[in-house]
């Protein structure tokens, strides 16, 4: 007690310095409008500052719930976008007969939003973990899509968690076309550059212009056909006398995943069961799953 005494009497005249300006200040401001409003002016200004600082620092901590907002609206548009295509296809083929097209039909596939808790893009077999798992109707062979396009296939499933061979795993085969054209081949990983993938076994009459769109061709269960892959950077080789390569670059950017959604396709078990036995329907990976492959 004795050494705050001492401190206040010991800086006594500051402390009254500091007494005599406040209220010199208020005198001023009270009774003069010319500096009064000059105050209100600075302290407006300030104000307004501090509060943009404030919402500044809000905002950034809610850009996570920002996201994942967005990530499902953005679900329910590609949901749609999906729906409404296969109902337009159907609408075709259906369009003789006018009486089916009162019958309603089972929407084919439906997405599961999930976080990405683990991604590496500089392994020779490149993996991703995701946040969701069978107690949320994750199953093997589940596609997986971000905002950009094409992320990789669901490959083994635990009860909460899920892993994805990714796009970048030279074991993982996609079915692509050229979204000008009919024309199809495979989407593999070379293994170098996260940014790119080569599209074979395409015939080499195809006609193809440098940054045309690469789709999914809809030829498995896994994927809906439409799905943007990636661009044409050009030809990268001839396979062959017959076939040839185009060098694609992926619209996915592997290196910032965040939220993906997983593609549940409802009519997976019967298609499955249609193709058993025919050698058709074989699964885009190339290698079985095993203990080691557990999440």
């Amino acid at each position: 007690m004795n050494n705050l005494l001492n401190f206040f009497v010991k800086h006594s005249s500051w402390f009254i310095f500091i007494i005599y300006v406040v209220l010199s200040c208020v005198m001023l401001f009270r009774d003069n409008p010319y500096q009064q409003s000059v105050y209100l002016t600075s302290a407006n200004s300030v104000t307004a500052t501090v509060y943009e600082g404030m919402s500044a620092v809000t905002s950034y901590f809610h850009l996570k719930d920002i996201n994942a907002d967005l990530q499902e609206r953005n679900a329910l548009l590609e949901h749609e976008l999906v729906a409404l295509r296969d109902e337009l296809n159907n609408t075709k083929l259906l369009l003789p007969d006018s009486t089916q097209l009162l019958q309603p039909r089972l929407r084919q596939f439906d997405y599961v939003v999930a976080h990405v808790i683990s991604n590496s893009i500089a392994q020779p077999n490149n993996y991703i973990t995701i946040n969701r798992g069978s107690l949320d109707g994750i199953k093997p062979e589940m596609g997986v899509v971000d905002q950009n396009g094409v992320v990789g296939i669901v490959n083994v499933v635990g009860r909460h968690s899920a892993r994805i061979i990714s796009l970048l795993n030279p074991h993982m085969r996609l079915s692509c076309k050229l979204k000008s054209s009919e024309y199809f081949g495979s989407m593999v990983w070379d293994g170098r550059s996260p940014e790119y993938a080569y599209l074979e076994g395409l015939p080499k009459h195809v006609q193809f212009a440098e940054g045309d769109t690469i789709v999914t061709s809809g030829y498995s269960a896994v994927f809906p056909e439409g799905i943007i892959v990636g661009t044409i950077e050009g030809k990268a080789r001839d396979d062959s006398e017959s076939f040839v390569a185009l060098k694609v670059k992926l619209t996915t950017n592997f290196s910032q995943l965040s939220t993906v959604r997983v593609m549940t396709n409802n009519l997976a078990d019967e298609l499955k069961s249609l193709t058993e036995g025919e050698g058709v329907g074989e699964s885009p990976l190339s290698t079985p799953k095993t203990k080691e492959d557990r999440p």
